[in-house]
């Protein structure tokens, strides 16, 4: 376990081991070895930044097999970013449901929910919004060519609000107002993004709902869709 945490490329690599294991490891260490031991879990490996480090504050709440993974190397840190669209048929748009598949172009999860044995920590979010070729709404090939954009061109998606849940857990807040993605006067972020100030971890078997409530649909053509995607950090293999 020594040699495990000695080499180990994430910072806050004590809350990973916990503190009944760190201090079972330093028993019968000679006073250098445990001194090289400490300035390793107080140091950083080096300075980590955006949703990596906001992921290593989290460390303490992994699961036990995730932690053991990370520390073995069987699974690691990468920028991941969950997406799914939906075409706005009424004023309530589900953007994550237990019935949807996973499909290039359409979503990258299935039936609302993480792969087993994944965590991730939601650090951002878009929302764009994008429409097919007129009367193509239910064609395939046209929903995964759809050139997403600004939500801000249109005002009844704009004025509208979102809420965000995990495990019915709120991440976000109801009554949210989506002017927050309206980001186009502002080029210090990405198009349609919105920085999280609190992130929150999402564990895998835990069901993701993110909904957007509309008040009118007034002037939203009926081949008019959105785009969420939930952006950070997930342990992959």
């Amino acid at each position: 376990m020594i040699d495990e945490l000695m080499d180990s490329q994430y910072n806050n690599i004590g809350e990973l081991f916990g503190i009944g294991e760190l201090e079972h490891a330093t028993q019968g260490m000679s006073p250098v070895k445990k001194a090289m031991f400490i300035r390793k879990i107080a140091g950083q490996v080096h300075g980590s930044r955006r949703s990596r480090a906001e992921m290593e504050k989290f460390f303490k709440q992994l699961p036990k097999h995730v932690k053991g993974e990370l520390l073995k190397g069987g699974v690691r840190l990468a920028d991941y970013t969950i997406y799914s669209t939906k075409i706005i048929s009424s004023k309530t748009v589900k953007m994550f449901e237990p019935q949807d598949d996973k499909e290039v172009g359409v979503r990258n999860i299935s039936n609302a929910k993480l792969p087993k044995n994944m965590v991730f920590l939601v650090s951002g979010i878009y929302l764009l919004t994008g429409r097919t070729e007129e009367g193509k709404q239910n064609n395939p090939e046209n929903i995964k060519s759809i050139n997403y954009r600004t939500v801000g061109s249109m005002s009844a998606l704009a004025n509208g609000e979102f809420s965000l849940k995990a495990n019915r857990k709120q991440i976000i807040p109801e009554n949210q107002s989506i002017r927050r993605f309206v980001t186009d006067n502002d080029h210090t972020v990405p198009l349609g993004y919105y920085k999280l100030d609190n992130p929150r971890l999402i564990k895998d078997e835990e069901l993701i709902e993110f909904t957007v409530e509309l008040g009118t649909l007034f002037g939203i053509p009926k081949e008019q869709f959105i785009y969420v995607g939930l952006d950070g950090t997930g342990t992959t293999p």
